[in-house]
């Protein structure tokens, strides 16, 4: 059967549009399958996602183009096609959407295709666990919350907080210090700010790392159908580069749960039952299949970071947590914190990851961690008391673990290369080695006749 011996047989009439969700019923003929497209040969704007079928021979289809032409009684076809994806080099150094239409103003991009939720010749034998560290110079995340080469980071916190700042320090610093231009980045924004996206289009011009980075958007304005496949297209994409083009690939995503709430949006265009919490029943399967495709394999690591709005400030709401399992490291960013004027906003007790082994940082580092963590644990004991009656009242030992402890969150401030412009601060790096040392000396008491504001915004301890 040719292809259009296909459309003909395979054409149904619109019978229900909700929002971006339209149905399709058919009075015969063979139904499209799920993710096949479907177009309209009368408006040739049209272009429809089969998602569902349902018992009574109709279909659920999302709209991916044409909405405004879409209407009661207007038949569509299917094309025994699924949905392709814009993939290639020739994206790095361009920001697009999921159709590949440029929104840079630089002409249009020629690109080849990868098919969407697809995953080719994945054999799992050729998984790579292997973690090596991989230092940011940024004090917090590389002591309390290490990354590693092919592992996941997940940034928390609530709106207004820092994670969009964080997230662009760490890809300009591991940008920056790849020097072979071994690794190339891939930055999914969703359901973000028409603003983010232009500040790090231009901050990565001005530094010269925009030829390592490709970026597609689906913004806050667009509808949910593309928020929701903006995600899968990113990934498709990380899959290509790291597969076919054997790059190593440093995924970011700015933000993971606008992804959810749309998938959310669009279980409630279809009507279905909704699980814990109000999000859609299949949370669980689109998060997973989201993580599917950040794997490691022999050909090349892929590393990913991602920003996490927390609603609410509520950590334990169900779609955060659906996340966690996923992630090898977690940076809390903390409203408390970020009113102290301490920043990155990072709660220093919470953010921790499961990478944190002797075997991987080292038994110093490890050690130094647990101190550090036990010390700041006690200082949170003692602000109850220090609130009631004041830090001359409490003993000379809680009063030196007291003042340690503000000193050693001071310390863990740090002026950033991509906010240097806003406050004038230049931007400081600080290895590793050299945290761990600063650490281990606060907490001996040897800057203890050191005034604890000093600590502020510094790069290592002179």
């Amino acid at each position: 059967m040719d292809k259009s011996e296909k459309k003909t047989t395979n054409c149904g009439k619109i019978i229900a549009i909700n929002g971006h969700i339209v149905e399709v019923a058919f009075a015969a003929g063979v139904l499209p399958i799920v993710h096949e497209i479907m177009i309209s040969e009368q408006q040739a704007e049209v272009k429809l996602l089969v998602v569902q079928t349902k018992p009574s021979g109709a279909i659920m289809a999302l709209i991916l183009a044409g909405g405004e032409e879409v209407c009661r009684g207007l038949t569509v076809c299917g094309t025994g096609e699924r949905f392709m994806v814009p993939v290639g080099e020739t994206l790095l150094g361009r920001v697009f959407d999921i159709f590949g239409k440029p929104a840079d103003g630089k002409g249009e991009i020629e690109f080849q295709v990868r098919e969407l939720w697809k995953h080719h010749d994945r054999d799992l034998r050729n998984i790579n666990t292997k973690k090596e560290l991989w230092q940011t110079g940024i004090k917090a995340v590389d002591f309390f919350a290490p990354l590693v080469q092919g592992g996941k980071v997940g940034l928390f916190g609530g709106a207004g907080v820092g994670k969009t700042v964080l997230l662009s320090e760490i890809v300009n610093n591991l940008t920056a210090l790849d020097k072979n231009d071994s690794i190339v980045v891939v930055f999914a924004g969703i359901g973000e700010r028409i603003r983010e996206g232009h500040e790090l289009l231009h901050d990565l011009g001005v530094k010269g790392l925009l030829k390592k980075v490709a970026m597609i958007f689906g913004l806050m304005g667009t509808s949910a159908v593309n928020r929701f496949m903006t995600a899968f297209a990113a990934t498709t994409i990380v899959e290509d580069f790291r597969d076919r083009l054997g790059k190593n690939v440093l995924f970011v995503c700015d933000n993971v749960f606008r992804f959810i709430q749309a998938g959310n949006e669009l279980s409630s265009l279809k009507a279905d039952i909704p699980s814990e919490d109000g999000y859609q029943a299949t949370l669980t399967s689109e998060i997973a299949e989201f993580h599917e495709s950040l794997v490691s394999t022999d050909k090349a690591f892929v590393s990913s970071i991602e920003a996490i709005y927390v609603p609410a400030d509520d950590l334990l709401d169900s779609g955060i947590q659906s996340i966690y399992s996923y992630l090898d490291s977690y940076i809390i960013l903390s409203r408390e914190v970020y009113q102290e004027s301490r920043f990155p906003a990072i709660d220093l007790l919470e953010s921790t990851s499961s990478l944190l082994t002797p075997e991987i940082v080292g038994q110093k580092h490890y050690d130094t961690v647990m101190k550090a963590k036990e010390l700041l644990k006690m200082a949170q004991e003692l602000e109850r008391v220090v609130s009631l009656v004041g830090e001359s009242e409490l003993s000379e030992e809680n009063q030196i673990v007291y003042r340690r402890a503000r000193m050693l969150k001071n310390y863990m401030t740090q002026p950033f290369s991509v906010t240097e412009r806003h406050f004038g601060m230049p931007g400081q790096r600080v290895p590793l080695q050299k945290v761990v040392l600063d650490v281990e000396n606060i907490m001996e008491g040897k800057y203890d006749g050191v005034d604890e504001e000093k600590m502020m915004f510094i790069g290592g301890i002179q």
